[in-house]
């Protein structure tokens, strides 16, 4: 792995360390990349299709990709050019930049879709959202509040879920 723009005082306290301390501060550092707030923070503003920048582990040089993939923990990335796959930890992709519109292999702009509001739901819809661990619910709307519905997904829970994050599901 090429150590550009590594401090080298870093580098070179790092060769110093033992291999126990070494395995420590590996240990710790993989708990931190594991922690959720990580993976949302750089998944929060992703979709599929985006192009992105990534980590290539082996060279340390930074390729750029199309996500075709979300899962979890994982991403799955096309790389341009080469048209390799890559599953990578969300850690490995650099954060999209919330302001920037995502960038689409098409050149035309797709019209701006409104937020949905308490006016596009009524109760006894069904309705999608994804929860706080970003897994995907499905559920009927069984009251309508001033700024939330009340969803109940039928396993016993019933959620309070804002508009805008619902989806109308349409069965076929």
């Amino acid at each position: 792995m090429n150590p550009q723009g590594t401090d080298p005082k870093l580098i070179d306290a790092l060769n110093r360390a033992s291999s126990l301390e070494l395995f420590q501060l590996s240990a710790i550092i993989e708990r931190m990349l594991a922690d959720p707030r990580r993976i949302l923070a750089v998944r929060r503003n992703m979709n599929l299709g985006q192009t992105v920048r990534f980590l290539d582990w082996r060279d340390g040089q930074m390729r750029h990709g199309k996500v075709v993939a979300m899962k979890d923990t994982q991403v799955t990335l096309h790389e341009e050019g080469t048209r390799r796959e890559w599953k990578l930890p969300y850690v490995a992709v650099e954060p999209p930049d919330p302001a920037s519109p995502p960038a689409t292999a098409s050149a035309r702009a797709a019209p701006p879709q409104s937020m949905p509001s308490r006016g596009d739901f009524r109760c006894g819809e069904k309705v999608s959202f994804d929860d706080r661990y970003l897994q995907p619910q499905v559920g009927v709307v069984v009251r309508i509040n001033q700024r939330t519905a009340t969803v109940d997904t039928g396993n016993g829970h019933s959620w309070r879920v804002p508009f805008h994050m619902l989806r109308q599901v349409f069965d076929i």
